[in-house]
């Protein structure tokens, strides 16, 4: 069994939401969970026979899809528990990855911080739950993995990385013009200008630096995180109840707290107004817009999909799966300054912005004390190290980490028993920079395996 130490377990409290709806339970602080191995959803036959034992079954609507270990599943099979909207990736092929395999990265070592025995890459996949991880050096896949029930062919949730992808979009039209991004939130949705957004401007929520009260402590029953999940819930409500029904009802009961563009505060509702913002201009919903202006471009192998609440409004704030590969295809569109499959995705400008990054005293505001030095730009996480890394993050372990120095795309797909990322950074941020390190040194030993 694994400790897991009051520190972490602290940690977790305010950091990136829960992004599906499950209901309110803590930790304590001597809490333990089995181990990856031990947990591992394959051995454990979730959801297996027709029908499965019911000590096997997974439901959305009991909550028991997102209870530890049974969420090691369901974070590969969202589509079989909820109701769903489509990314389409178009007709045309998909665009060709690269192999040229290494068998040398597992033994690449890194010193987790505060650890006194280093830490081997292989190890840490274990200790992340990592469910997929894919690395990509100058275009080519160096490593590719899948543990539990992830395979080359399925998709995985992407948490908070949904937040990038709508980041990514709003830098797009604001670059074509149809987005201003110093006007008013309630210039776009007027529904909203009752709302603590009514005043901020749209690049204060690309950003995160509005002054809302979003509270996403998970131990607390009445904070608004969970009053976010009963919107967003697709199922009936019960007879009494009385809250917002949709995402969109939600965000216009956003109550201030705080100065807008003060200081930067992760809070997923930005995403869902700055989603509400996009399909107001372009008349698509986030998950047409995606498809549109990125997934078909990109020439993904899969559709994507994204959750949606009970009037079809997708969850821009974390309702994104998709295959591995095409994450990995997405980080390496962006690392190529916007231009991927013989097309300018993404205008080369916006790469640049969000490289240079946001307001890094906005960021010390934040309570990421984990994170000194970096910042947040467009709904990316800006490192600002020495090989000006960025990254898309999303709770349980998802990632997708841009070195542009190394020439370097990580992806990966967890399924961490803690929502944070306070509890795998230490056992993942630096395994990152160091596998970036060893490929650039080593330049050339691929095995050019295919």
């Amino acid at each position: 069994m694994r400790l897991l130490t009051k520190e972490v377990l602290s940690a977790t409290l305010v950091v990136a939401p829960l992004l599906f709806l499950a209901p309110p339970r803590t930790h304590s602080a001597d809490q333990t969970f089995p181990s990856a191995i031990e947990s591992d959803p394959a051995t454990l036959g979730w959801m297996i026979g027709s029908p499965p034992p019911d000590d096997r079954v997974v439901r959305f609507e009991d909550g028991s899809y997102f209870r530890f270990p049974a969420m090691r599943w369901s974070v590969a099979n969202f589509r079989q528990l909820m109701p769903t909207v489509n990314v389409s990736r178009g007709i045309g092929a998909p665009s060709p990855l690269e192999r040229a395999l290494r068998e040398d990265i597992d033994i690449v070592t890194f010193l987790p911080p505060g650890i006194e025995r280093p830490m081997t890459w292989k190890e840490a996949l274990l200790v992340n739950y990592t469910d997929g991880i894919i690395v990509l050096h100058e275009g080519r896949v160096v490593y590719e993995r899948y543990l539990g029930v992830l395979k080359p062919d399925g998709q995985h949730a992407g948490m908070s990385i949904t937040k990038t992808f709508i980041g990514t979009l709003a830098a797009m039209m604001v670059a074509e013009g149809t987005l201003d991004p110093e006007s008013r939130v309630a210039d776009y949705v007027p529904e909203l200008k009752r709302s603590a957004f009514a005043e901020a401007t749209v690049r204060q929520v690309m950003d995160m630096t509005t002054g809302i009260r979003f509270s996403e402590n998970y131990s607390d029953p009445t904070a608004e995180v969970w009053a976010h999940a009963a919107a967003g819930n697709p199922l009936p409500k019960p007879a009494d109840y009385t809250g917002p029904r949709s995402y969109y009802d939600f965000l216009q009961s956003i109550q201030p707290d705080g100065k807008h563009g003060a200081a930067f505060h992760y809070r997923t509702a930005n995403a869902d107004a700055l989603g509400w913002i996009l399909a107001r201009v372009s008349g698509r919903s986030v998950a047409q817009l995606l498809s549109e202006r990125i997934w078909s471009k990109l020439g993904a192998e899969q559709d994507a999909y994204m959750s949606v609440d009970s009037i079809g409004t997708p969850f821009a704030g974390g309702g994104l799966s998709m295959g591995l590969r095409d994450l990995a295809r997405f980080g390496e569109m962006i690392r190529n300054n916007g231009h991927y499959n013989g097309h300018q995705i993404v205008p080369q400008a916006i790469v640049a912005d969000i490289r240079r990054g946001g307001s890094t005293k906005a960021f010390v505001e934040s309570g990421f004390t984990a994170l000194k030095g970096w910042s947040y730009r467009n709904m990316w996480w800006v490192t600002h190290n020495d090989h000006g890394a960025f990254m898309a993050r999303g709770v349980h372990g998802q990632s997708l980490y841009i070195d542009p120095t190394a020439a370097v795309v990580i992806g990966r797909f967890a399924s961490h028993p803690l929502a944070s990322n306070t509890a795998n950074d230490p056992t993942s941020l630096p395994a990152y920079h160091e596998v970036a390190q060893h490929l650039m040194r080593d330049r050339g030993k691929g095995s050019g395996k295919k």
